[in-house]
């Protein structure tokens, strides 16, 4: 094999490596249900049926508004040659009219979130030496949630009320709707799969149930992990294969939507009956 051909393989290799799927999934007042694949939008019906909704976009993650509106983000890379990167944030309106809500710019997107609570609020963390969480009020207000000197801050899930949960490399953390700290539960890494072996993305998506039960996608593990409301840790589903959860969300009759990624972030995503959660 020829030494271009060589570097062109581990390229590849090295790009599926250290790439890392999305974690948007969400639904609609009817029950349709969206979710990513960082080439486009699917939407899976009530009936079942599958289409894609919005067409050629790379979004890592999803916003549903109380009006159906659906919120994303474009991103994309240059080339090695110019190596920088360039967003736009698009809008697939309950109309489905597709509008872009933010102009391409260069660079990543910034102050701008796309975790938000019921009231319209978002939610992004700030990442240096010492790391801030930031809210942003409808309004453009702008307060510091919480700092310090954190581990990694990761995925966030803001509740309809205004709670925040994030991972913190390996950790769940909760800020209350009245603002105050807590460690919710500490090392929830289990076991390497395929995915990143430094941990740094071993934990991907959040979300609760109607019971307020905090479900996380321990990926790397290929396991969802339970929190109750009185802080057990359990195993309530796991991915098989060369599967591993990323992200869910329960419908209105409690059944769990599970996003899944393999070894090249390939995405499905299954129904599970409530029955069968563990």
């Amino acid at each position: 094999m020829k030494p271009s051909a060589i570097l062109l393989l581990l390229t590849i290799c090295c790009h599926y490596l250290l790439a890392h799927p999305g974690i948007g999934i969400v639904k609609d007042r009817k029950g349709n249900i969206y979710y990513t694949d960082l080439k486009q939008i699917w939407k899976i019906d009530t009936n079942g049926k599958k289409t894609i909704a919005v067409a050629n976009v790379h979004s890592h993650e999803l916003y549903m508004d109380s009006a159906d509106n659906l919120y994303g983000e474009h991103l994309w890379y240059n080339g090695e040659r110019a190596n920088t990167w360039g967003h736009y944030v698009w809008c697939l309106q309950n109309n489905g009219t597709l509008v872009k809500i933010k102009e391409p710019a260069a660079g990543f997107l910034e102050n701008y979130s796309f975790v938000r609570d019921g009231k319209g609020n978002m939610y992004w963390a700030e990442r240096w030496i010492v790391s801030r969480i930031k809210k942003k009020g409808p309004g453009g207000n702008v307060v510091i949630l919480a700092e310090g000197k954190f581990k990694d801050i990761r995925w966030m899930h803001a509740t309809a009320a205004g709670a925040l949960y994030f991972i913190d490399l390996t950790d769940l953390y909760k800020i209350d709707e009245q603002g105050k700290l807590r460690l919710i539960a500490k090392s929830l890494e289990e076991g390497i799969a395929f995915k990143d072996t430094s941990l740094k993305h071993h934990i991907f998506g959040i979300w609760l149930d109607k019971a307020d039960n905090i479900y996380i996608a321990v990926t790397g593990g290929q396991v969802v992990k339970k929190i109750s409301t009185d802080g057990i840790v359990s195993s309530a589903i796991y991915s098989s294969g060369g599967w591993s959860p990323i992200a869910g969300l329960f419908d209105e009759k409690e059944n769990l939507w599970l996003m899944e990624s393999d070894r090249l972030n390939e995405i499905r995503v299954r129904k599970i009956i409530k029955t069968k959660l563990l």
